[in-house]
């Protein structure tokens, strides 16, 4: 039941006058945007008459954003709130008030905030205030991706508890060796309900031991295990079937996880984000980034991206709208009309130069050809070879692989004449200027990843990653409109 808005009425709450400063960051935030659209947009989400009253949603939501800003986990997050003034004042609570137990957490998110839509209003809102306050001056949008690993990998489930309950058996053999003999013994079989089992006793035992859970590491990786328990178990079960899926950042290096596709100002304001697994393309979602951006209150009429963002169906999209693509051509990703090729659904690697074949393996080499177009002018030919012992084992191989053939490759044509705009465009002074704007989000990436926890993923499925994606933009996008507003002042 959605609870009712009450008046905070405790003597101590002058202690927040006194400790928290003015300048602090907590009262900024408060002051930049309040969070009681917050109730309004998941009110739909609770009865109104049914359940015992629930948490303040705008209370719950804040601690999400403080997870954001300060990566830990659930149980450090409410453990630090628990002591902390300066999280108590943000979370709009009284000093002695108790905070939600960290398991409402988990319900919070898998219950309440389940539509994507909701996320997108949550950026909308961060851009709105910087619109307002007068610091986007363009409709220029720089776009990139960004990968987050999955934590478990493409492991089972048994072998994920096996492997984090090992990480938390060598923290506690490093504040007692001996201790080994006050743990419960190991299991001795495979099966995933033994393991499970032994991972709670472990943890049973350290929370039974204050001295124990006192040290640091002991204490983190214990809370990292029991979360895993509380917030994935459902997840572990049918880890196999997860959405995560492996992409490739380079010819030799891959990850196993999920990609957030962003747009930004020049400002360094993003507009739009689009999660997705690991493997899709990034040119696949200009269309959807500059739209939500749109949406979002910007009026869009220049496009920065790599090469990868430079496909035909992006520069005629641009065309339409009126919009400049400030994407320098790429002469792998271009071919004839999708009905004329052999295999359909091959995508362009932009980071590894290669394509990747529907079923996820990528070329292993590739050859430039010459020739002649019918009309006399210049045809170049890329093609790219794969595996073709894959390819004869491959279950994807119907109407792709010829049975008997020694090779496979995929061969793309770059039609000169649906180009001749933008390369005149990319030889221009103002192609050049805009595109060195490009490393803006580069810098972004790296602040997402480094400060605010987008380097790995805290959850399990693809929503739970557009979740964690949306929060950290929430964050680094108050942080930035209030370094320009100081900055302007």
């Amino acid at each position: 039941m959605l609870p009712k808005k009450q008046l905070i009425l405790s003597p101590y709450m002058g202690l927040y006058d006194i400790l928290i400063p003015k300048n602090h960051l907590f009262r900024q935030i408060n002051e930049l945007m309040g969070f009681d659209f917050v109730t309004e947009e998941l009110k739909d989400t609770y009865s109104e008459t049914m359940g015992a009253e629930a948490y303040d949603p705008e209370e719950m939501f804040k601690l999400l954003f403080l997870k954001a800003l300060d990566p830990m986990s659930d149980a450090d997050l409410i453990e630090r709130a628990r002591t902390d003034m300066a999280y108590k004042y943000f979370l709009g609570i009284a000093p002695e008030a108790e905070v939600p137990h960290s398991t409402s957490l988990t319900k919070f998110r898998k219950l309440r905030l389940k539509e994507e839509k909701v996320l997108d209003r949550l950026i909308g809102k961060t851009v709105a205030i910087a619109k307002e306050k007068g610091l986007i001056k363009s409709g220029r949008i720089i776009v990139d991706a960004t990968h987050t690993v999955s934590p478990y990998q493409s492991k089972t489930p048994t072998e994920i508890l096996e492997e984090e309950a090992k990480k938390l058996r060598k923290a506690i053999y490093g504040v007692d060796e001996q201790y080994k003999e006050k743990l419960p013994e190991k299991p001795k079989t495979n099966e995933f309900g033994e393991h499970l089992g032994y991972c709670r006793r472990l943890i049973e035992t350290v929370r039974k031991d204050p001295g124990l859970e006192i040290h640091e590491n002991v204490r983190l990786g214990t809370n990292y295990l029991e979360e895993i328990l509380e917030d994935d178990l459902e997840e572990l079960h049918s880890l196999k079937e997860r959405e995560a899926q492996i992409g490739h950042k380079s010819a030799d290096t891959a990850f196993f996880g999920y990609k957030s596709h962003l747009a930004m100002t020049p400002e360094r304001i993003i507009t739009a984000v689009v999660a997705t697994t690991g493997e899709k393309a990034d040119g696949h979602y200009t269309q959807e980034l500059i739209e939500k951006s749109v949406a979002n209150g910007i009026a869009v009429d220049t496009f920065i991206g790599d090469a990868a963002y430079s496909g035909k169906e992006n520069l005629n999209y641009g065309a339409k709208h009126e919009i400049r693509m400030i994407t320098p051509l790429n002469p792998s990703i271009y071919g004839g009309p999708e009905e004329t090729r052999k295999c359909h659904g091959f995508t362009f690697n932009k980071d590894a130069g290669m394509y990747v074949c529907t079923a996820g393996h990528m070329a292993i080499k590739k050859v430039h050809n010459g020739g002649k177009k019918g009309n006399g002018e210049e045809a170049r030919h890329i093609s790219y070879f794969f595996d073709v012992e894959k390819c004869k084992n491959c279950s994807l191989r119907n109407g792709c692989y010829t049975e008997g053939a020694k090779t496979k490759s995929y061969s793309e044509t770059i039609p000169s004449d649906l180009h001749q705009e933008q390369m005149a465009l990319e030889n221009t002074e103002e192609f050049k200027r805009l595109y060195r704007e490009r490393y803006k989000i580069e810098a972004k990436n790296g602040e997402l990843k480094n400060a605010h926890g987008l380097d790995r993923c805290d959850s399990t499925g693809l929503f739970s990653m557009t979740l964690q994606a949306t929060m950290a933009i929430l964050a680094v996008n108050l942080k930035r409109i209030l370094t320009l507003m100081n900055e302007k002042a």
